[in-house]
């Protein structure tokens, strides 16, 4: 499962790095080494032997305490979060949706009404089909 490490650059491994950390912030978990060297398919020894100070780094962030609760907002909360303003501008617009209904079947009770008018004023009499 070893990997070359010739084409990682540091910058690119503490690129992926920051993304574990602010990813394992916003989840509320703690961020690993070995999820860091899965991502570019290495071993985990072999990941620490070619970057140590990076495992240091991950190291203390996970050792680190988490902020309290109160502070913290959980991928779920943000999901419910989002829930919720979506029912809300669902609502919203079936209540829109059922006004738009209304008017567009007043509008064509009245355009019914509007085109018998000037057949009146006009003496059009209807072609009606013969019935056999």
């Amino acid at each position: 499962m070893t990997a070359q490490t010739d084409f990682l650059s540091e910058r690119r491994v503490r690129q992926a790095m920051e993304e574990l950390l602010r990813r394992a912030e916003e989840t509320g978990q703690r961020p690993s080494v070995l999820a860091l060297a899965r991502r570019f398919s290495m071993s985990n020894t072999t990941f620490r032997r070619y970057f140590p100070d990076i495992t240091r780094e991950i190291g203390q962030a996970r050792s680190a305490e988490p902020p309290a609760q109160g502070e913290r907002t959980t991928a779920y909360d943000k999901l419910v979060a989002r829930n919720a303003r979506l029912k809300r501008v669902n609502s919203e617009q079936q209540a829109q949706l059922r006004l738009a209904a209304a008017e567009i079947q007043r509008l064509a009770l009245l355009n019914a009404k509007l085109l018998g008018d000037l057949e009146e004023a006009r003496n059009v009499t209807p072609i009606r089909p013969r019935v056999r």
